[in-house]
């Protein structure tokens, strides 16, 4: 069926029809000119408008339903990044003659998913034609608790700086779908499969990576409150200069503690790329990047997942990696840039 069949209405009530809210603060969902949000004597208004400015994917190796599921946790892990929960979630989506309605229903199946997964009410959002392919955008609101918020200039003199999970997965994902992108393109064979065995966890890590709720709900059990944090998107030499710069102060970080998944060595050697490298500036990991007060330390030991990889120094002494043999090298943010040419 043609999207122009439907209708953009009747797209947008074929799409939300099975839309259910979980939470008591969504007054008011989809079908209005703006979702009502109710908290505490305040009611929130939202609303988004479409902006079209390129494609950050490649639909030729994205399944739709994964891309939807991604463009929705990515936001959600914003939000873990504060320390909050999210709650309310607006999509806009620009949309190119070549899609099919059951393509764009492929999409928000992923939508619906994450936001099922995670107990966040889809509300609203905006469509309109596009002439560059398919364009998403999202508005992700969330709750936090009144003097727990947790922002990236937080971070102070002798603080632990710690990760969760690991590093550079997605990136060595990126490259395998690449890799076998450019094969595909050569040899120009429909029959043409991939070559991805034993490598379905770097896979899973691009296409389908999940936000850390887990990690705020188990710094809460052990009562920690981080004194600044952020998630890995763009890379973790890039992450840790944000939290540095904002917070007047330097950072050690160990090359040796940097958490580092087998799959993503093995990937790294096979691609002749430098390991290190990869999990300093490969970027889209979205784990929880984050700094806590020393005294913390024996708690944070005992959460599972949760490394402590350097501390914070005082702003003269930089921002450096100290290396296996002990040398200090200066952080360069290397990580994504969507406006580098």
């Amino acid at each position: 069926m043609q999207i122009s069949e439907l209708g953009e209405f009747n797209l947008i009530k074929r799409l939300t029809e099975s839309v259910k809210l979980h939470n008591a603060s969504s007054a008011k969902g989809i079908g209005d000119d703006c979702a009502v949000m109710n908290y505490g004597e305040k009611q929130v208004l939202a609303t988004t408008d479409v902006l079209l400015e390129g494609i950050h994917f490649d639909l030729t190796y994205t399944p739709l339903k994964h891309l939807g599921y991604k463009s929705a946790v990515v936001n959600f892990s914003d939000i873990y990044a504060m320390n909050g929960q999210p709650k309310q979630l607006l999509v806009t989506i620009g949309i190119s003659k070549r899609f099919e309605v059951e393509q764009i229903e492929e999409l928000y199946s992923g939508l619906l998913l994450a936001c099922s997964k995670y107990k966040v009410d889809l509300v609203g959002g905006d469509t309109s034609a596009s002439l560059t392919g398919l364009t998403i955008s999202i508005t992700c609101l969330g709750e936090g608790e009144n003097g727990k918020t947790v922002y990236r200039n937080g971070a102070r003199q002798t603080d632990l700086i710690c990760v969760s999970g690991n590093l550079g997965a997605s990136y060595m994902g990126l490259q395998l779908l690449e890799r076998e992108k450019r094969v595909f393109c050569q040899v120009k064979d429909p029959d043409f499969q991939p070559d991805f065995a034993t490598k379905e966890y770097l896979l899973e890590r691009q296409l389908k990576p999940e936000a850390r709720r887990d990690i705020i709900d188990e710094l809460a059990k052990h009562n920690i409150l981080p004194t600044a944090m952020i998630d890995v998107s763009d890379g973790l030499s890039s992450e840790i200069m944000h939290i540095c710069t904002q917070s007047n102060c330097g950072c050690e970080i160990y090359e040796d503690k940097i958490p580092i998944d087998y799959q993503t060595a093995v990937a790294a050697e096979e691609f002749n790329m430098n390991l290190t490298t990869v999990a300093l500036n490969g970027g889209e990991d979205y784990e929880l990047l984050f700094t806590a007060p020393l005294k913390d330390y024996d708690k944070l030991k005992e959460i599972e997942d949760v490394h402590i990889i350097g501390h914070i120094t005082k702003q003269d002494d930089g921002m450096n990696l100290v290396t296996r043999d002990g040398q200090r090298i200066a952080f360069k943010a290397q990580g994504w840039n969507s406006l580098k040419e």
